[in-house]
């Protein structure tokens, strides 16, 4: 697989990118496919979390191949955070240029009682707003407050403007995937091309 979007003399369409981060702390390997069919091969050794970035392809409809290797002895938090900075990173470079995208993207997505909405924007200026009820329980072991620290990993090395409440919920499981499904959905309403938009969808010239 190569960087960028497209491989010289296959489908122009087809933006792809492999990503490999090694700290002290994890190892990580990300290898994204823009135009796929929401097929996954993820594995981070924290089941829950494997659980959310199953649905995150799915719903985006992009293919991910995820390998985490980190210190979850310690505990979740490296590994999370880690794998948010690469799936951003591998995002960023599978784009290129961005020409050509809708750039902008939001879903409403209900879980039972639960009601999230994302919007986002890969504006090259990342910034993160997120607004969830405070105390939230674990999830399996999985602390909620991880959900944010992935967030923000994603959001400033994908260079994205990223919205995300939690307009209502009580379940914290319910709450976390609607999290990570409208998310999914934004970025595939922003990812896609648009036959009208000439060049790089911005004023400036640039993303």
């Amino acid at each position: 697989m190569e960087w960028g979007p497209g491989v010289p003399g296959k489908n122009p369409m087809s933006r792809s990118a492999i990503i490999q981060r090694k700290t002290q702390e994890t190892q990580i390997s990300i290898q994204l496919t823009v135009e796929g069919g929401g097929k996954s091969v993820i594995r981070t050794k924290i089941p829950f979390f494997d659980h959310m970035l199953t649905l995150l392809a799915r719903h985006s409809l992009m293919d991910l191949e995820i390998e985490a290797d980190g210190d979850i002895e310690v505990d979740f938090h490296h590994t999370v955070e880690d794998t948010g900075i690469t799936l951003g990173q591998a995002l960023a470079k599978a784009l290129g240029t961005k020409e050509g995208i809708r750039r902008y993207g939001h879903a409403y997505v209900p879980m039972d009682e639960t009601l999230v909405r994302a919007v986002i924007d890969f504006s090259g200026r990342p910034f993160l707003e997120y607004r969830a009820p405070q105390g939230v329980g674990s999830m399996g072991g999985f602390p909620f407050q991880l959900v944010e620290e992935f967030l923000r990993g994603f959001t400033v090395h994908a260079g994205v403007n990223l919205h995300v409440e939690i307009l209502y919920g009580r379940d914290a499981h319910h709450m976390a995937e609607g999290v990570f499904k409208a998310l999914a959905k934004a970025i595939d309403a922003a990812c896609q091309m648009d036959p009208r938009v000439q060049g790089v969808p911005s004023t400036k010239g640039s993303l």
